[in-house]
């Protein structure tokens, strides 16, 4: 008995709320491949251990894939199954790494800790820090970083060929990009600034968030959002897991009054391809335009 009122209540305060049960459209990890160059230079480093974020997908690109001998855990192409991750709940670990025998370390601002670090460049290998990027427009920098540092020019040239910018339409579609992590109580709309923004700029659409919210990232507010009235929900899969799925989603305050909630219109990427800002990330984008107009019905 206790199930059916609980069953009853349910449905009268989704109803009550006006909102029609969400249909989520996913995009996973395995739905955008890699495109990968051969130049027929031969690299300069021959085992390579790749940390910082997603530069082990940089490598096997760039069509060294292996020269690879340990990868960060933002790498996740399924071709790199076979390479181990040398991280531990996203700390380096020494001795993996160690065992390995790398002649080349990719860093970045993010690898830690500092005291391994010093520990694997006290033991003579080469670690290079290679740079952030968080928008589109920084990750051909990050690219021609690796290129360098291995000495095959040309194989970023072709690279750069091949992940040409692509041009899209503007359609008047509102987005606001939700980053969900209910495990730890986060609950945030991206900004200007999230790289979100810079994706959803790329394929033609308005990120909401970006042209009224003042941070990256800001607090998720039942105004805030109502007040964005988006069209669409761009989420991480594993952000939509963190709060219960689509209907923990639906009690997220304000997701009920916006057309977004109302019509069930939501967008979920895999966590590690949304934001990796690598060589996945221009085929990621026809893919993505493609699911939010199918959601608004286009």
């Amino acid at each position: 008995m206790k199930p059916l009122i609980a069953l009853v209540a349910t449905t009268l305060l989704l109803s009550g709320c006006g909102a029609s049960p969400i249909v989520v459209s996913n995009i996973s990890d395995t739905d955008v491949s890699l495109s990968v160059v051969h130049s027929g230079e031969v690299p300069r480093y021959h085992r390579i251990v790749a940390l910082a974020n997603g530069s082990a997908e940089i490598v096997a690109a760039l069509g060294y894939k292996a020269e690879l001998v340990g990868r960060d855990i933002a790498s996740t192409m399924p071709e790199l199954a076979a390479i181990p991750i040398d991280t531990d709940a996203h700390q380096v670990s020494v001795e993996r790494i160690l065992s390995q025998k790398p002649d080349l370390i990719l860093i970045d601002s993010n690898t830690s800790p500092a005291t391994a670090l010093t520990i694997l460049k006290n033991s003579g290998i080469k670690i290079v820090k290679i740079p952030d990027a968080w928008t589109l427009s920084t990750v051909s920098a990050k690219e021609s970083a690796i290129s360098l540092v291995l000495q095959t020019p040309t194989a970023q040239k072709l690279l750069d060929a091949q992940l040409s910018k692509i041009v899209f339409p503007t359609e008047k579609i509102k987005v606001a990009f939700l980053y969900l992590r209910g495990t730890a109580s986060i609950y945030l709309i991206g900004g200007k600034g999230s790289g979100a923004d810079s994706m959803l700029q790329a394929i033609g659409v308005t990120d909401v968030g970006a042209a009224t919210e003042p941070h990256p990232f800001n607090a998720l507010t039942a105004e805030a959002l109502i007040k964005m009235q988006p069209d669409v929900l761009l989420l991480m899969t594993k952000g939509l897991s963190s709060v219960g799925g689509l209907k923990g989603l639906q009690q997220l305050p304000g997701v009920g009054q916006t057309p977004a909630g109302k019509n069930g219109r939501v967008v979920t990427v895999d966590d590690s391809l949304l934001l990796s800002f690598g060589p996945r990330t221009i085929p990621l984008l026809p893919l993505l335009r493609t699911k939010i107009l199918q959601v608004m019905g286009k």
